[in-house]
């Protein structure tokens, strides 16, 4: 498989309904670069559940009825189980979860074969990529492990990994793609997670696929929903976010892992996933909207700046209560069809390509200026923005710090540079 280059001229489209097909030679490099989503450098350190002493009455009643439903799984049909992972507190723990995360897929028990070694998959092109990726996601594993089992998981994990993407080898592996697997691994073990992962990844509905294309543009159009059904839920909010200029990318991590690597809380990752696993596809786009509508209040305080809007919405604090976000969710989907905001997020695509184009027309004739000026040398020489303080400051900082995450995801585009000099 080919490393995904922001060099590409050609990109994907991906509907809602999950189907892909090529789209005309409209220019995609401002969406692939997302590839290696911003803030991934640093993954989140989950911390496992403890065990308490009270529990909740419904939760308990619950875990006796889910006991119940396993002691003979024949006689339940699917859509008992997808009312216990949507309902309140979910699949309640592990336990369950590795014996009803594969049904609300369809996992059959046949499916759960052994996996190869790794050395049998070591020669894979996207191999380092991949095993770089396990490395920076030891922080996901649980704490206290023993050295043994933690160098187990990982090479679990990367052979996951390798496996679906040689299944499927038009599928394109992505940054944060381990973090949904570790979650599957940790919960179903290496036998059910592989073909656990494969339905998530490849098919006419399947959640992940529209981010395993060549480019992020299909990505991108997708989490383009959220923005209509903040503004139809609350456009006090909306024109706040619109002003502030700070767009979808904070909610990128959040979508492509499904909150796998932005949460902190192991307990809320497994939770989401619950619901995630046999809700529509398009259902964490929802959560994401319900998410920043629960924050308004911390939104609307903040200063009107892309970089401190930016800074504010990526990221989330611990005590989110997601039973209530979940809930929200649920009722900003039933009220906005993603048919019906089709129209509202084409217009909103129109504008930003508009935009797109004024500014790169704006730096051209920017660019012409200083070449007619010549070799004025000294101090008004210096672009306006390096001398004049001010917000223009903040743009170029936040510009120069995602540069710094590409360029250090990306390393291999700047090597083969230096390689050709």
């Amino acid at each position: 498989m080919e490393s995904i280059s922001p060099d590409g001229d050609s990109g994907d489209k991906y509907t809602i309904n999950g189907d892909c097909s090529p789209t005309s030679n409209k220019d995609s490099n401002s969406l692939n670069h997302a590839k290696n989503i911003d803030d991934i450098s640093t993954p989140s350190e989950l911390k496992f559940d403890e065990d308490f002493e009270f529990e909740d009455p419904d939760v308990t009643k619950k875990r006796k009825e889910l006991e119940k439903c396993l002691s003979n799984p024949d006689v339940v049909n699917l859509e008992q189980w997808v009312n216990f992972a949507k309902s309140k507190a979910g699949l309640i723990s592990d336990e369950y979860r590795r014996k009803i995360w594969p049904l609300l897929v369809g996992v059959t028990q046949e499916e759960m074969t052994e996996p190869p070694s790794l050395d049998e998959l070591s020669t894979h092109p996207e191999y380092n990529q991949v095993v770089l990726d396990v490395n920076r996601s030891l922080k996901r594993f649980p704490p206290g492990i023993p050295y043994e089992q933690r160098v187990a998981l990982q090479d679990q994990l990367t052979v996951l990994i390798l496996r679906v993407i040689m299944k499927y080898p038009h599928l394109k592996y992505y940054q944060g793609y381990h973090d949904v697997a570790i979650t599957l691994l940790l919960v179903c073990g290496d036998k059910a997670s592989f073909p656990l992962l494969c339905r998530l990844s490849y098919g006419p509905s399947a959640p992940l696929a529209p981010f395993m294309q060549t480019t992020m543009q299909p990505t991108q159009h997708l989490l383009n929903y959220m923005l209509p059904v903040i503004r139809r839920a609350d456009e006090r909010l909306s024109d706040c976010l619109e002003k502030s200029g700070v767009g979808t990318m904070f909610a990128l991590p959040w979508y492509l892992t499904w909150f796998g690597h932005s949460l902190n809380r192991y307990a809320d990752v497994v939770r989401l996933y619950d619901y995630f696993l046999c809700a529509a596809p398009l259902f964490p786009v929802y959560v994401t909207a319900a998410l920043v509508l629960h924050r308004a209040p911390d939104v609307l305080l903040c200063d009107c700046d892309m970089a401190m809007m930016h800074c504010l919405l990526s990221r989330l604090p611990d005590d989110l209560p997601f039973e209530d976000i979940l809930v929200t969710a649920k009722k900003l989907y039933d009220e906005n069809d993603p048919t019906d905001l089709e129209p509202e997020v084409a217009a909103l695509e129109k504008r930003e390509e508009q935009q797109r184009r004024a500014d790169e027309e704006r730096m051209r004739r920017r660019a012409a200026e200083r070449a007619g000026r010549g070799r004025a040398g000294g101090w008004r020489a210096l672009p306006a923005a390096l001398r004049r303080p001010g917000p223009r400051r903040a743009a170029l900082a936040l510009a120069a710090a995602l540069l710094a995450v590409y360029v250090y995801y990306r390393p291999d585009l700047f090597r083969e540079r230096e390689d050709d000099l």
